[in-house]
């Protein structure tokens, strides 16, 4: 077999919609795969700050079609899918990246606060992967990478609902894998240790918890947005055309040790 590594990495042309765009992790992956010559559709609820991140990738030259979409309504996502498809012809890849955490002791644990969290960061990746698989199955290809946690293989206390929503992610890629791989669609996920972003910057500029961050992770420093890049890239790849159902942890060797 006559191996080409640029032709085995090339997205180019792909139509790639990242949900959660507004945030760390979605900006930065937004402007990666927007170098990388894809065909970017960007979606958050919140437009103000999706502005600012639009404002960003202009002054960055990387083009993209931007969209409202609240991943807790099924509504809102098939609209917004549709309006993708009808732009776009078609949708490749989809990265979920919307997510959000909240922390409070077992027994007093806002009920509301549980729904919230479980409803944007698994019941929204199930919504988007239902509306975008329905066009992955009949184009009889596609990527998908869900946004897991470290937290969806291990407990922590105060955690009641960030950590089951991360393993709930986990075994939804693992069964859609299954019942989409015959369609060749594949699905996987990433699970980063704690990350440098708006949502874990408070609680890393602690200087307790930034050293017992620190002493978890063999690497001896905290995830970068960069350090996400290449392992999204790779799942999203012709290169990773046998890989599905996998969760690939990005911790620094954090669930090694």
């Amino acid at each position: 077999m006559d191996y080409s590594i640029p032709e085995m990495f090339s997205l180019q042309g792909e139509v790639v919609l990242i949900t959660g765009a507004a945030g760390g992790i979605g900006c930065e992956l937004a402007y990666a795969f927007g170098k990388l010559g894809v065909r970017l559709a960007l979606a958050d609820i919140d437009q103000q700050r999706l502005g600012r991140v639009r404002a960003r990738l202009e002054e960055l030259d990387v083009e993209a079609l931007y969209v409202e979409m609240d991943i807790t309504s099924k509504k809102s996502v098939e609209e917004a899918v549709g309006r993708i498809e009808e732009r776009c012809g078609s949708i490749d890849i989809l990265i979920n990246c919307a997510g959000l955490s909240y922390l409070e002791d077992a027994v007093d644990f806002d009920e509301g606060q549980w729904d919230r969290v479980i409803g944007v960061n698994l019941k929204g990746t199930f919504l988007s992967c239902q509306a975008v698989g329905r066009l992955m199955l009949e184009q009889k290809k596609g990527r998908i990478v869900n946004f897991s946690s470290v937290r969806g293989c291990q407990g922590r206390a105060r955690d009641m609902a960030y950590a089951p929503s991360k393993a709930g992610i986990d075994l939804l890629t693992r069964s859609l894998a299954i019942e989409w791989a015959p369609h060749n669609v594949n699905v996987n996920a990433i699970a980063p240790a704690f990350t440098l972003t708006e949502m874990n910057r408070s609680m890393l500029e602690d200087a307790e918890t930034h050293r017992w961050v620190l002493s978890r992770i063999p690497k001896a420093r905290i995830c970068s947005l960069e350090d996400l890049v290449g392992p999204v890239v790779f799942l999203c790849s012709p290169c990773s055309g046998f890989v599905t159902g996998q969760t690939i942890y990005v911790d620094g060797g954090w669930t090694a040790s």
